[in-house]
């Protein structure tokens, strides 16, 4: 099936796709803060709390942002048990039902019950509570990463819910 590159599914998807290729960065520059982390600790006896804060959250925003990329690439764990034996159609209904069903609310329970936290964070400028941790404004820049996390799923899961649903309608074989 060829994609009209102006479909709001394709448009979406960019915007993931985006995401998808600042993590990978984020992951090369992960990685090389940890070694640091481990020359500097390990050959030369010398500790920084906040480059080791700097190897923590940058973890965790690999994981956060690139939760959507990875739903994007049908890349994400899955309970497969009975999945792969069905039919192309009724892994589409299923992928579709799942998304309405459980994504969808649970995205929106998390930026529902996030938002306070982190605003929160902003307004109390909070910081490390470790000494010689990251100042302000690092901790809620994380957390602000919480709910980009969400927009990015929620964004990649509208994309796969007008991508499969235009294929539904047209009994289109595969997306």
């Amino acid at each position: 099936m060829a994609r009209d590159a102006r479909s709001p599914a394709d448009a979406l998807e960019r915007v993931v796709e985006w995401s998808g290729h600042c993590v990978a960065w984020l992951t090369v520059v992960m990685v090389l803060v940890t070694f640091l982390v481990v020359v500097l600790r390990y050959f030369f006896s010398i500790g920084y709390i906040w480059l080791q804060e700097v190897s923590v959250y940058l973890h965790a925003l690999v994981f956060l942002l690139g939760a959507a990329y990875t739903l994007s690439r049908d890349e994400h764990v899955r309970v497969d048990v009975f999945y792969r034996r069905f039919a192309e159609r009724t892994r589409r209904r299923i992928d579709m039902l799942g998304t309405v069903v459980f994504l969808l609310p649970t995205l929106a329970v998390i930026g529902w019950t996030t938002f306070d936290y982190v605003l929160r964070a902003w307004v109390d400028r909070e910081a490390s509570r470790q000494t010689g941790g990251l100042p302000y404004p690092f901790v809620p820049l994380l957390k602000t990463a919480i709910l980009v996390a969400v927009i990015l799923l929620a964004i990649q899961a509208l994309a796969w819910l007008l991508r499969r649903g235009r294929v539904a309608r047209h009994n289109e074989p595969r997306v």
